[in-house]
């Protein structure tokens, strides 16, 4: 597992940068911005030490990309 930004803001290392992550290490996500279950979304990534956005995140209500990519879609 990744070292997450929780992880080195709980041992004091206030220089971390996260190593650059492909989108293809997760699964975007249809859950709508703001939405309780975007909020889970992100909360279940920065603890798996993930970036929080994936390129191809729902990011509007008409938007769309690739359904076939995201998670439970």
């Amino acid at each position: 597992m990744q070292r997450s930004v929780l992880d080195a803001i709980r041992d004091g290392d206030w220089d971390y940068e996260p190593d650059e992550v492909s989108d293809a290490v997760h699964s975007a996500t249809v859950a709508l911005p703001g939405s309780r279950e975007k909020i889970g979304v992100l909360a279940e990534r920065a603890e798996r030490g993930l970036p929080l956005w994936h390129g191809a995140d729902r990011l509007t209500y008409e938007e769309v990309k690739d359904p076939s990519q995201f998670e439970g879609g």
